[in-house]
């Protein structure tokens, strides 16, 4: 019941808070403005579901590129580290054999 009454009330204070920025003409234009763009936009994809499907095709795609790109820098990065911090290690050895 608690969780509920939480996401109820959330919801019921962004909902107003919305309502409440709307006073403004500024943000009522820049809102107008918007919303239109996402009904023209969605009007097309909505006309176009092909090409819709295609597009979040090559944005997965070159998300996951850049990500496994992104991930073997990281381990490039960590075996460097890993690398310098044995030498380190070897030599500080070395030098206390001495």
């Amino acid at each position: 019941m608690g969780k509920r009454k939480l996401i109820v009330s959330v919801v019921t204070g962004a909902a107003l808070g919305g309502l409440v920025a709307l006073f403004d003409k500024e943000t009522r234009t820049y809102t107008k403005s918007k919303l239109g763009t996402v009904k023209r936009s969605s009007s097309y994809l909505l006309k176009n579901p092909s090409e819709a499907v295609h597009n979040v095709r090559v944005a997965f795609d070159t998300f996951n590129k850049n990500f496994a790109n992104g991930a073997e820098n990281a381990i490039n990065a960590l075996e460097q580290v890993e690398n310098s911090l044995d030498k380190i290690t070897n030599k500080n050895e070395a030098d206390r054999i001495e």
